[in-house]
């Protein structure tokens, strides 16, 4: 089990769809694990579709991984979901890492599309054991409160069997939805002791539903910068997350080389193994100083490094 650092971005920060392929590439030939698309569906910002853009990572790339942070289940067809998803995976010769959440209830594709937020929950827990049971089963039926199926297959099948379905959110239904059907957590922005108090109350979730869990499928989403806290980007990022009630920038690595892995190595002793990171950056050039820094200053320090909380089941 070792450490593992992905990167990821949310609102698409390039000029061109070249730029973006340019960066993809940095990342393949840079030993990034992962690369990870944010999902809106509704935004004023551009936004890459999530399974589009996972589509188009399996055709450019041939080993780095990829997956959405997060895919909000309670907004797709689960049908359709896991069409994708299983072709997604196939064609990419099993790389594909989904992450699924049910959703905030703010979030404006409720409004938007006139749906009630407050289903989203049994929604998510519809959508993702039939999702799952389609990666895996030669033939669904399924009769639920929003969902009936009758002799549903679906074929190729996912490479990966079981195909991961990771969990995010930090709330008691997620830790409960994690243990019951996860087979990995990623969180959200959190500091390392809040980190540590999910993935414990997970582990004793787990220990009431007789499931188990990798050791090495704990992950976080951090933001970073090789700069100062004063850095446009960086103030950018506090400023929008302190409006949204959010946390302190105790959840944000910024600084050199050392303060980079300073508070990855926090992270990892809280029980992280795997990590989504954000470069914070002014334009496209910004964004590929920042990869380029961590690929060649960060990632190689933690290639084996074991991730010694989540081996410990802590």
């Amino acid at each position: 089990m070792s450490v593992r650092i992905g990167l990821g971005i949310a609102a698409f920060p390039f000029e061109t769809a070249r730029a973006f392929f340019r960066w993809v590439d940095l990342c393949e030939d840079g030993g990034v694990d992962s690369i990870w698309q944010t999902d809106r569906l509704v935004s004023r910002e551009p936004h890459l579709e999530s399974l589009a853009a996972m589509a188009a990572l399996a055709g450019a790339t041939q080993r780095v991984k990829f997956g959405m942070n997060a895919m909000v289940a309670s907004l797709r067809d689960p049908l359709v979901a896991a069409k994708q998803c299983a072709t997604i995976d196939f064609l990419s010769g099993g790389r594909l890492l989904p992450v699924f959440v049910p959703g905030h209830d703010t979030a404006p594709e409720w409004q938007a599309t006139g749906r009630d937020a407050r289903e989203r929950g049994r929604l998510a827990d519809e959508i993702l054991e039939i999702m799952r049971r389609l990666w895996s089963e030669e033939c669904v039926s399924f009769e639920g409160r929003h969902f009936q199926y009758r002799d549903v297959s679906i074929a190729p099948r996912p490479v990966q069997q079981p195909l991961p379905l990771w969990i995010g959110g930090h709330s008691p239904a997620a830790v409960r939805r994690t243990a019951r059907v996860g087979t990995g957590w990623l969180a959200g922005l959190v500091p390392p002791a809040e980190l540590e108090r999910l993935v414990g109350a997970i582990h004793r979730e787990l220990a009431r539903t007789g499931r188990s869990i990798d050791p090495d499928h704990y992950g976080v989403t951090l933001p970073y910068r090789f700069g100062s806290l004063d850095d446009a980007p960086v103030r950018r990022m506090a400023a929008a997350r302190a409006a949204a009630g959010g946390a302190p920038p105790d959840w944000l690595a910024v600084g050199d080389t050392a303060a980079i892995r300073a508070a990855l190595e926090a992270y990892v002793a809280a029980g992280a193994s795997k990590f989504v990171m954000i470069p914070l950056a002014s334009g496209e050039e910004d964004l590929m100083l920042q990869t380029r820094r961590l690929v060649e200053e960060t990632i190689p320090a933690f290639e084996t490094k074991p991730a010694l909380r989540a081996a410990a089941g802590a």
